[in-house]
């Protein structure tokens, strides 16, 4: 087997916070250590207020996504803020992401055509991440971690205790308790439901934005309007502002997009470049095309995903951008996104073969998971449009010993608000003495 290379960067301290750089040097393919290496950035983070941090126990952070690095911090607060009382963070670049051999529509033709870029994206799914990380504790000399996934994260940590239960030493999930089996079909059929009655909340809050929503779609038909970047502003770009919708505070942040939506101008109302310019910072993936390469690829296992969101929706009728009263969408990816996106057109041939890629590995272990024997503790969100409760729900009954609380005070972005008090409850189901949900 190949050694594993680890260097350290740099470390910097500012505002009551230690930042050490972590570059290490990892197999593409696990099962061939001896392959190809790829590299994976880490940031370690600890208080200053320590002045041993070495004798604390390590946090590893699963970021959401897929395709998102990990957090930048300039500062310690929410739920960082609340570990870095007892732990040590280390906030992963996964694969493909940030620092971490970054794939991209700059770098993947580096590896051939777009069945070479596709069979190479192949090992970026959850297994590969979680053999990353296990290759990581070695190096670090750590005996075994605690692990916090939000999201995506949340799917990684079920799939770490598949694979590698004996690194972990607890796992605490928000939001991220995804299926373990079953079509992702399924997955869409449930959160369209969910998305139509957050639709409903929304426009039962700000009924004029209803009429406002109404006019935009109608408009984009007839005018041609473009995002910064000149990209047309068609229907379904718009109804991507439904990922607003995901969030407790961020759904209110939507009706400023609105109320600034039309300004008079020589030719006739236009739409404003302030709306251009926020629904610009909500569609467009130059920062994360992985986000939409391997989106639908995080539910399969043995059978093509075949663009599930974009089929299922035919069965929601009310998401038609040609509706008489649209509704609007949330993480979905449909194929027209590789079509319109400057940063994704490039990929377009490598989305669809994945899309028809058959041989997807299995994800779970569900034997393992249900004689399971890590303490984990998972916020479950009960109107969470993206991880549906039901499904949410059904996973947790399979995970032995696994607490939930489930609330219907935050969505999906929970940790975005209150995340201090939902690190620390979930930390104190998993602590012997502090009690269950």
């Amino acid at each position: 087997m190949t050694a594993l290379m680890h260097r350290v960067a740099a470390t910097h301290e500012f505002r009551g916070l230690r930042a050490t750089e972590h570059y290490f040097t990892v197999p593409l393919d696990h099962a061939r250590p001896g392959g190809e290496s790829i590299t994976v950035f880490a940031r370690e983070i600890s208080s200053l207020d320590h002045e041993a941090p070495d004798a604390l126990p390590w946090l590893l952070y699963l970021q959401g996504g897929p395709g998102g690095q990990g957090p930048r911090v300039s500062s310690l607060s929410g739920w960082m803020g609340e570990a870095a009382k007892t732990f040590r963070i280390l906030l992963l670049d996964q694969r493909g992401t940030g620092l971490s051999t970054p794939a991209n529509r700059q770098s993947l033709p580096l590896r051939g055509d777009a069945a070479a870029q596709a069979s190479y994206l192949a090992h970026f799914r959850a297994d590969s991440i979680v053999r990353d990380a296990e290759a990581i504790r070695t190096a670090l000399g750590i005996a075994s971690w605690s692990t916090f996934g939000q999201s995506y994260g949340g799917f990684c940590t079920l799939t770490y205790l598949s694979l590698a239960p004996e690194g972990l030493d607890r796992c605490l999930v928000t939001g991220g308790l995804g299926p373990l089996q079953g079509p992702p079909e399924d997955v869409y059929r449930a959160t369209y439901a969910r998305m139509a009655s957050r639709n409903a909340e929304y426009f039962a809050r700000y009924p004029e934005d209803r009429i406002v929503l109404n006019r935009i779609m109608r408009h984009v038909e007839q005018e041609h309007e473009h995002l910064p970047n000149g990209r047309r502003i068609t229907g379904g770009l718009v109804q991507m502002l439904g990922q607003f919708l995901g969030g407790n505070t961020r759904m209110d942040q939507l009706h400023f997009v609105f109320e600034s939506a039309f300004i008079p101008t020589p030719a006739g109302p236009r739409l404003s470049d302030a709306f251009a310019d926020a629904l610009s910072h909500q569609v467009g993936r130059a920062a994360n095309p992985l986000y939409a390469l391997m989106h639908e690829s995080i539910y399969a296992q043995g059978h093509a995903t075949g663009w599930a969101a974009e089929r299922v929706a035919a069965e929601f009728p009310a998401f038609d951008p040609a509706s008489t009263e649209p509704l609007l969408t949330g993480e979905m990816v449909y194929s027209w996104y590789f079509r319109e996106d400057p940063a994704l057109r490039p990929l377009e041939d490598v989305a669809r073969i994945l899309a028809e890629r058959t041989d997807w590995p299995k994800l779970y272990d569900a034997g393992r998971l249900a004689s399971n024997a890590v303490p984990v503790a998972a916020a479950v969100y009960t109107d969470d449009v993206y991880v549906d409760r039901d499904i949410s729900r059904a996973t947790a009954d399979q995970v032995r010993g696994l607490q939930v609380w489930e609330t219907a005070d935050f969505h999906h972005d929970g940790i975005s608000d209150e995340g201090a008090d939902i690190f620390a409850r979930l930390l104190g189901m998993t602590t012997p003495g502090e009690g269950s949900a």
